[in-house]
């Protein structure tokens, strides 16, 4: 079997949780990208002689590291995501923001628009301050719904956008660099569908995020 790049921590007749890097897709966009976590993990369950495939429950852009659920089969996909639409997965994520974020906890409620449905959808974050740095705070965010990138559209309303942002703000405009959008998927909570046993799975900072805090 070939190196992953990927880490698993979880796996059971039922889910996979993987521990993804930033820079890699969890499915193909419109090019058609190939070696996407999707492939990369069917490729593996394949060569280990597991018939089921892998399904993604849920989304993680490519440039926001950290953990992800999969099903082993429609039927158990089927299931996680009624949990996502009950709102009972919590997932946590840690943010890097640009400034000193005044309030130490909030809750963000504002409406994303939608492109795909063509309307406006409600959303809601909550957050607090874990540190202030220098120029820059990390938060650990929650996000209530599950809005395409709920976060980072939030955090760049309430004047503190992710540091490395570049879709919904023009990186130039600040002076602290990031290579990438300093997101991470810490931490996820939800009842195992099968077992309906608690799932509570964590993931430490990536490489580049433990570094930069670091220095």
């Amino acid at each position: 079997m070939s190196e992953r790049r990927y880490r698993i921590i979880y796996e059971d007749d039922w889910l996979i949780v993987v521990d993804k890097p930033s820079g890699m897709l969890v499915i193909p966009t419109p090019k058609k990208e190939t070696n996407t976590l999707t492939d990369l993990l069917n490729k593996e369950l394949d060569e280990r002689g597991i018939e089921a495939n892998a399904y993604p429950c849920h989304r993680l852009d490519r440039e926001t590291s950290g953990l992800i659920v999969y099903a082993k089969g429609k039927k158990a996909q089927a299931l996680v995501m009624d949990e996502f639409k009950k709102h009972a997965v919590k997932k946590t994520y840690i943010a890097f923001v640009q400034g000193a974020v005044k309030k130490n906890n909030d809750i963000i409620k504002k409406n994303i628009f939608n492109r795909n449905r063509h309307r406006s959808e409600d959303a809601v974050t909550k957050y607090r301050v874990l540190e202030r740095r220098k120029d820059f705070s990390i938060l650990e965010a929650e996000p209530v719904t599950g809005r395409t990138n709920q976060i980072r559209i939030h955090l760049k309303e309430i004047g503190h956008p992710i540091l490395g942002e570049s879709v919904y703000v023009f990186r130039k405009d600040f002076k602290l660099k990031f290579k990438r959008v300093a997101l991470h998927a810490k931490r996820i909570e939800f009842t195992h569908p099968a077992t309906k046993a608690k799932i509570d799975l964590s993931s430490e900072l990536p490489a580049d995020m433990a570094n930069f805090v670091s220095c």
